[in-house]
């Protein structure tokens, strides 16, 4: 396993204080992080901060799903009705 430090502790950066995080990535991990990093000529940890924003927005999304999913009080529509609903003729 390949450990991959990011420091940039506290630094200001215009609106917001940005903190480090440390991480272990298996090795093909790590690789395939140089490698896109590379490829995009982006450093290592724009490509990690835009995958965590997009994961992040994400897990919100099916957070939210699953709660409406459980709501016994939510009604459950088919998509003719909601075709019907939304005026869209088939």
């Amino acid at each position: 396993m390949k450990y991959i430090e990011i420091r940039n502790s506290y630094v200001w950066d215009g609106d917001r204080i940005s903190t480090s995080v440390s991480i272990r990535l298996p090795d093909d991990i790590a690789r395939s992080l140089e490698d896109l990093a590379e490829t995009i000529e982006r450093p290592k940890t724009y490509v990690i901060r835009k995958a965590i924003e997009e994961y992040l927005k994400e897990y919100a999304d099916y957070l939210i799903a699953l709660e409406r999913l459980n709501d016994k009080d939510d009604r459950i529509i088919s998509d003719e009705e909601m075709m019907k609903l939304l005026g869209i003729q088939d």
